[in-house]
Formats: C-alpha cells, structure tokens, sequence
C-alpha cells in the first residue's frame, strides 16, 4: 500500500472526463488567455465567496502583487505580515520597495498574533521611519486569522488588510467565507492547493469596485480602456484558458472535497497521541490545505514515519524573518521565538480528500508507535 503526501492521481481518475472536454474546447475555439473559461470561473467563485468581483491571474503570487500594486504601495511604507509562512507572502511587499515587518504568531493556530501586531504597529510609529500602510493576514494551513481582532488595528491607522488566502479557500471565519474577510484577499490555485489547477494560478477577491477596476488593469499592463493606451504600469498576470477550465472542472466537487478533509482532520484529532495536535476551530472551519503537527523530536519523528511508509514534509523549516533576501532588515534569532520555536518542531502528515481507511489507520498506528 503506497500513501500519497498529496493525491492528485485519484482526483484526476475521477474528474478526467470532464476536465479533457473543457480542454477540448478550448482548443476549438482557441481563446488561450483570458478566454471564456476564466469570466466562467470569475462568476462562479463570486458565488462561491460570496464577493462582488473576482479576478483570475497568472499566480497566487501576482494575486498578492496586484493589490499593492493597485493601493500604491512604495518605499516608506510598512506592510506588516506573519514570519510563518511561504516566501511570497513578503516578496511581493519587498518587490515594490517597501518593508514587510514581521509579526509573530499564535502558538494554537500558527496564524498572526493581533496582539504582537498591535506592539508591532506601535513599534514602528513610535520609531518614526516608516509608514505603517497595510497588513497582510496569513490564512495558514487553511485556517482563518483572526480578522475581528486584526480589523480594528488597521482601522486605527487607515491600514488596508489584505487577506493572503493561498491555502483557505473554501474555509469560513465565523460564518463568512475566505476570500471576503480583508478590503481584498488573494488565492493560489498551485497544484498542492485545497482547489488546485495543473500549473500555476491564482484569484483575487474584492467588494471595492473601485480597487477591481484599477487591479483589471494591473493585471494586463496597466491597460485602459484602449487596449493600445497603457494608463499606469502593470504586469503580465493573466490566467489563462486551460487553467480556468480545470479549475471550472474541479468546482462542482470541491465541497464534498473540504467536507473529506475536515473527517481526516477530525479522524486524526481524535486519535493521534503523543503529538502536538493542530488547533479544530468552533466557529471557523479550515480548508485544511496541510495538517500540521508539533514534536519536540521532529526529525526521529520523520524517520520514524518513513520507516512505515508514511510520508511527511515541513511547512515552514524558516521564519522570513531569519531569510537570507531580508537580512537587511536587521532581524536575528530570537526576536520572534513562537515562530521560531514552531520551524523547528512542525511536520505535516498526509492530507487530502482520498486517503483510504487503510491509509488513516496506517497513519495513526505509524504517529502512536513512535516513542
């Protein structure tokens, strides 16, 4: 019995018919970029999110890139964000000159701390260097952050929130869907992903029609409404056809889907033992893109696992805020210990919609076994 980390073998198997056709028709009518599929694909996640506007592009990372863009985020400007998560997530606040300023995280959820948000925000008033101009919310693992808490922080100084979603579609915060928690929120739709295409691709969220217009633009170079007049730099961050038809593929079966993860995440909550479990929310339901453990002894753990056949991966074995890229900003060990204290004892278990009742037991029995 082999134990995929991800499957998306078995997803395929079943949606392949549908998703051949979808492609089939592209080739017929031969709209690659941006085509019919994409505006289909826009409509339905509107629906899905329950916001206003929806743009398909090329990543989740430009999905995080455009809305900076499209606020005028530049030099002097602080983007405050989460130390535990991926790379892009302050790549893009760098990119455009400005200066992520990483804040730690709750020790049950591995999501932003409001609290050490609001010392962070302070800190930097208070040191007169930089101007604090917006946030960028990690819905890590799939999990919701805390947006009740982290609204009121932003609004004290006319900060935007933009709510990095990039592995919380489908997830809910208190009742109210991911993708309409922040002024906009932002996806991937990378192959790993809860709703994952067969290459790179992302969306973007927003009620502000505003903010959608100028984003419209960003996202094909800046365009106006003269393909030929170019009215603001852009970027090349289209989604294209293909991508809009797998993901239009996958659509349909996506609840069931995030209903199959929270089991396995209930299943394994309920009887791992000896671990450090991942927190099950009242009254948020998480997408569950990873499901993540603590261990004091997390590589013999590792071992331990591959030596039963159980697959495991690290989400996250850096803080950002100990990259080598941000070394400028000054940052050292220590400054941030719950994170840090979490790269070194996190591992993630198989997750996904297909795993087998063999396959949980065989999991669970590998993680109890281990001592």
């Amino acid at each position: 019995m082999s134990i995929a980390f991800m499957d998306l073998k078995t997803q395929y198997q079943g949606l392949g018919k549908n998703v051949l056709e979808r492609l089939e028709a592209i080739l017929e009518h031969g709209r690659y970029c941006q085509g019919p599929e994409v505006s289909e694909l826009e409509a339905k996640l509107a629906e899905f999110t329950n916001t206003r506007f929806v743009l398909g592009c090329s990543s989740g990372t430009d999905a995080l890139l455009i809305p900076l863009m499209a606020y005028g985020v530049g030099p002097g400007d602080a983007v405050f964000t989460s130390t535990f998560t991926f790379f892009a997530t302050a790549e893009v606040v760098s990119l455009l000159g400005a200066t992520p300023v990483f804040v730690d995280i709750e020790e049950d959820s591995f999501n932003l701390d409001p609290v050490k948000l609001q010392e962070a925000v302070a800190r930097v008033k208070a040191e007169g260097k930089l101007r604090p101009r917006g946030i960028i919310a990690v819905d890590i693992f799939g999990l919701p952050a805390d947006y009740d808490a982290i609204a009121p922080i932003a609004e004290a100084d006319d900060m935007f929130v933009i709510e990095d979603g990039a592995q919380s579609l489908g997830g809910h915060y208190k009742s109210r869907p991911v993708g309409s928690l922040g002024h906009v929120a932002a996806t991937s739709f990378y192959p790993s992903k809860p709703l994952g295409c067969y290459g790179d691709g992302g969306a973007i969220f927003t009620n502000d029609k505003k903010l959608a217009e100028i984003m419209t633009s960003i996202r094909v170079h800046g365009q106006g409404s003269d393909k030929y007049n170019n009215v603001r730099l852009g970027i090349n961050g289209r989604l294209d056809s293909f991508q809009g038809a797998v993901l239009l593929a996958k659509l349909p079966s996506f609840p069931a889907e995030l209903d199959a993860r929270n089991a396995v995440a209930a299943r394994f909550n309920a009887e791992l033992k000896g671990v450090g479990l991942p927190l099950l929310p009242e009254k948020s339901r998480c997408a569950w893109a990873l499901y993540t453990i603590r261990s004091q002894r997390r590589d013999a753990l590792m071992a331990h696992l591959a030596s039963h056949a159980v697959p495991s991966g690290i989400y996250y074995g850096r803080c950002l805020h100990l990259q080598d890229a941000f070394a400028n900003l000054g940052y050292k060990q220590g400054d941030l210990p719950v994170a840090e204290a979490a790269c070194e004892q996190v591992l993630s278990l198989p997750m996904h919609p297909f795993l087998t009742e063999e396959h949980l037991a065989t999991i669970i029995a590998a993680v109890n076994s281990f001592t």
